[in-house]
This record gives C-alpha cells, structure tokens and sequence, in this order.
C-alpha cells in the first residue's frame, strides 16, 4: 500500500484557525475549495522543520511557535489501489498581520471559526482532520452543503464513530474488551463487551480494537473512526510504533486484515475522559465475571 506524509498545520487566531483556498480546482457546486496549510517532508528534514518551511512558503511567515498535536492516518481507496496517508498535526502560532499568499497552489487565505468550518467547502482530508481535532477539542464541526433554495445545511458525516477500549485487572488478570459504536449520523447505534479470562491490559486493548472492526463490518460500515484511550496502541496502528511485543502480533495482523474490509478509516488517542461508555462496557463484563468466582 502506498503511503504519503504530510505535515498539517492548525494555525490559530483566537478561536478562529487559518484555511487556505486552493487557486486550481473546485469540487462539485462551484464552492471554493479550502484545506489546512500542508506540505511535504523533504529527505533529511525532521518533521517540525518541514512544518516551519511550510508555513513559510505558503503564507510567508515565521512560525513563532509550532507544537505537536497528534498523529492520524487516513486510509481509502483509489482506483483499484489503497492509499494512507499519514498527518503529522502541528498546533501554529503565526501573526496574523503578516499573513499573505506566497505560493502560487492557493489564491486567498480565511480565518474560520472551528464551529463554522461549514461554511467553506473543504478539501476530504481537511474535513476528516477538523472532525478529529474538534471533537478532541469537544467542539462542534460539520460540512455543510447548499440547497436548491441557498439554504445551508449541515448533513450527517458518512463517518461512523468507534471507541473501543480493553482493562485487565492485576495486568496480567482477568480482562474485557469494549467497545461503543456512534453511526454517521450521530445517533449510539451499538455497544457491548466481551470477557477475555486471564490476559494483559495491552492485549485487552488489542481485542477490543478488533471486535469494534468485526462489528463495523457486520453493520455493513464502511468508514469510520477508531478512537482509544490506549496510545500505545494508536500510535502502533498509526505506524509511529513498530509492533514489537510477541503477543501483539497474531492479534495485529489480525486487525490489518480486518481493514481491508473498510473504505477508509483513521486512529485517534482520545483521554480516558473521552472513552467512558467503551470503559464502562470492559468493567461491565469483568464483574460479571468474577463475580461468579472465575478469578
């Protein structure tokens, strides 16, 4: 599979974060095409360097601060082909009275609250990204789309959401796996646990990822966002981490398996805070089960 690596920036003003509209191009209904400054790493760039020189290049700026946010990939289909892609997400700070279009790809620049992303007609990635970010954020972000009457509306992401999360209890211990699944359009559609008997919080973890898959794929879903408290784990399906650990690997391959059954998809580590309903399923299933005096 084919894999591209982009570093993207969220640069910020106030609550307001900085679209670049593209010069060539534009996706269905005339709107304006916008996206998230991003660029290319160049061989023997480290990341953040790559970030600075985009910025520069395209806004003609310094950065006066650049802070890693997080790590997604996002993978669909082209063609007959798959293809990842991986973004390294900068949090930016720039000043805004210097901000001017220096490179020739984009013609205008706009400052968008996160709220009002909808707006803008956004570029694919861009609007998965924003998702991602904003609900991390616990803000609101939706694309919106034009009515025969002008009248703008914000439909239902064709992204079903999954928190999946596993807990042994003693690591190694008795251990579950949860999961907590929101459909596209919004609305909780399933949720469940699974008691796993003896095993580690890792591969607990694992397990859990694994059946919110199976049971994507049973729903007939097709793209969606995985999300877990366990960064190790996002990290790992993310290919920052190389899966190391002996017990992970059956398990690993096993779910790399289970996403070719997807259209797309991406990873994002999410506080505890976050993953309280695919929390409460593992616990769930745990006490059921001890309780019983299996452990």
């Amino acid at each position: 599979m084919k894999q591209r690596i982009r570093v993207t920036a969220i640069c910020r003003k106030g609550d307001e974060i900085l679209l670049l509209k593209r010069a060539g191009g534009r996706i269905e209904g005339g709107s304006p095409h916008y996206e998230l400054p991003q660029g290319k790493i160049i061989f023997g760039e480290q990341p953040e360097e790559a970030m600075t020189r985009v910025i520069y290049e395209n806004v003609g700026i310094q950065a006066t601060s650049i802070q890693l946010a997080d790590v997604v990939t996002f993978t669909n289909l082209e063609g007959a082909s798959e293809l990842g892609n991986l973004y390294i997400i900068y949090e930016v700070k720039i000043v805004d009275e210097s901000v001017k279009i220096t490179n020739e790809r984009y013609s205008a620049y706009k400052w968008v609250k996160m709220s009002d992303t909808g707006i803008v007609s956004l570029e694919e990635a861009t609007e998965m990204l924003l998702q991602i970010v904003a609900t991390k954020a616990g803000v609101s972000a939706a694309r919106a789309v034009q009515t025969s009457d002008g009248e703008q509306v914000l439909p239902a992401s064709d992204f079903a959401t999954i928190y999946t999360d596993g807990g042994s209890r003693g690591n190694p211990g008795p251990s579950g796996l949860g999961y907590y699944i929101i459909g596209p359009g919004g609305k909780e559609i399933k949720r469940g646990g699974e008691f796993l008997g003896f095993s580690t919080s890792r591969l607990a973890e694992y397990y859990g990822l694994k059946e919110g898959l199976e049971q994507a794929i049973e729903l007939g879903l097709k793209k969606v966002h995985f999300k877990s408290d366990s960064l190790m784990m996002v990290n790992q399906m993310n290919g920052v981490y190389k899966v190391k650990n002996p017990d992970l690997l059956q398990v690993h391959a096993d779910v790399l398996k289970l996403l070719e059954g997807l259209e797309a998809y991406s990873f994002t580590h999410v506080p505890r805070s976050q993953n309280v309903e695919a929390d409460a399923e593992v616990n769930k299933v745990i006490d059921a089960n001890t309780k019983r005096g299996s452990y």
